[in-house]
């Protein structure tokens, strides 16, 4: 059993000392991959026994791991006894049907030991009391992990996970936590509910935003993010994920990208051709999630879409920072030549009063999604027209793109189906014609 221990000083080594540490690591990883997975003992088979002198070179040669090559067959991934295995979760399915993803013990803590550090350069401390409006159940790992690397800081847990919000109300009301993580566009809803019900929320000091980008691509915080900030008169901080590497990018105190845990993680960003980009130069998401047993993986593409920065941070630390998640590249979508994601639309409809929810149509041509269709649901007492939403993604994405208006629960229907455990707001479409 490997020991996951965290050690502050280990937070801000040179870049040479974390170098010559993530050497050593990958060669290890690159080994066990090897002797256990039947995937990667096939894929290593032509590549010479990794050493730290030449482990980044063997793994800038290999070829990448997509998520089409697990939903091929995922046992062959596996590379844990059955009896050694501890916990079974699936991926968010976000681009496909959702993926199961086992975890050891060692896994487990490494899962609390990756949040742990996250949560505390983003200044959680054992005195903090936080609330959780993510769930832990439906095999969802994000909310085990935030409790797992909660404990782990030494600080308290309140597990509200996906309740109402007159629930969340009351445990803002007379539990008083002092941070609460939760999806931006939810953490909105609240605090607007807690207006209006005159509950103080003054007790909430920092949010930890997951699932949603609350920066732009400058790391400052995007229109969403600084509402937040404003609404709830607290620290806004991003954390980005994947349950397929347990590996998470938090802000820290100074708020200017995602640290990367250089012990659990190797990043790269590369460009359509699969070459390296440059910090600050816009790519896919790939990460070698480093120390894990029960389905290590290499050079997994993530399909986010990303830049990275390598100047020092200002809170000290030297390791690369991962920039705001600027969509998943399946969704980017070509409009008169410009090109939007998702979130960006997304972001913009967060910021409107009176915009309930919300979902994008695309459609696809020749593979390409050149058209798109904005779908959103208002208040009742809103004077939101199309006109006025359309120019507001206009001045944000822009691109003008249709907006139609309909009924509140119609837009739920279709966000929502059947046991979906989180919105869907993206869908794609071929043909001609854009059917809502």
């Amino acid at each position: 059993m490997r020991q996951f221990k965290y050690d502050r000083q280990r937070e801000f080594l040179s870049r040479d000392a974390i170098h010559d540490e993530q050497a050593q690591l990958l060669a290890a990883h690159i080994e066990y991959c090897r002797a256990k997975s039947p995937y990667y003992a096939k894929m290593c088979a032509d590549f010479p026994a990794a050493t730290a002198a030449n482990s980044f070179d063997i793994l800038s040669s290999m070829p990448f791991t997509t998520k089409d090559d697990l939903a091929g067959n995922i046992n062959r991934f596996v590379a844990a006894p059955e009896c050694d295995i501890r916990d079974i979760a699936f991926s968010s399915g976000t681009t496909g049907a959702p993926l199961p993803i086992v975890y050891t013990e060692n896994d487990l803590q490494r899962l609390a030991y990756n949040e742990q550090k996250a949560f505390i350069a983003c200044g959680m401390t054992p005195h903090d009391k936080i609330l959780l409006t993510c769930t832990m159940d439906r095999c969802f790992i994000a909310g085990l992990a935030y409790r797992e690397g909660v404990r782990a800081v030494g600080a308290s847990v309140i597990r509200n996970g996906l309740n109402s919000l007159e629930s969340h109300a009351g445990i803002i009301a007379t539990l008083k936590p002092s941070i609460i993580i939760g999806v931006p566009s939810f953490l909105k809803k609240l605090i607007k509910f807690l207006t209006a019900e005159n509950i103080d929320p003054g007790c909430v000091k920092k949010l930890i935003c997951i699932g949603e980008p609350v920066r732009s691509n400058d790391c400052q915080l995007s229109l969403l993010g600084s509402l937040l900030e404003k609404l709830w008169g607290a620290s806004v901080y991003s954390t980005y994920a994947s349950s397929e590497t347990i590996t998470s990018f938090c802000d820290c105190e100074a708020g200017c990208g995602g640290h990367l845990h250089h012990d659990l993680a190797i990043l790269e960003i590369i460009d359509d051709n699969g070459s390296q980009c440059g910090p600050g130069e816009t790519g896919e998401v790939v990460i070698t999630p480093l120390q894990m047993e029960g389905m290590p993986l290499l050079r997994f593409k993530t399909g986010d879409i990303s830049r990275y920065f390598d100047e020092k941070c200002a809170c000290g630390r030297s390791t690369p920072r991962l920039g705001p998640i600027a969509g998943r590249k399946q969704q980017m979508m070509k409009i008169n030549g410009t090109t939007v994601y998702p979130e960006t639309v997304f972001s913009c409809l967060e910021t409107l009063p009176g915009i309930m929810d919300y979902y994008i149509i695309a459609q696809s041509c020749d593979g390409h999604l050149t058209q798109a269709e904005v779908t959103v649901s208002i208040s009742g007492d809103s004077a939101l027209t199309v006109e006025t939403i359309s120019n507001r993604i206009a001045a944000t994405a822009r691109v003008r793109l249709p907006v139609a208006i309909k009924p509140h629960d119609q837009v739920c229907r279709k966000i929502f189906p059947g046991a979906s455990r989180k919105p869907i707001r993206f869908f794609m479409v071929d043909g001609k014609e854009i059917a809502t």
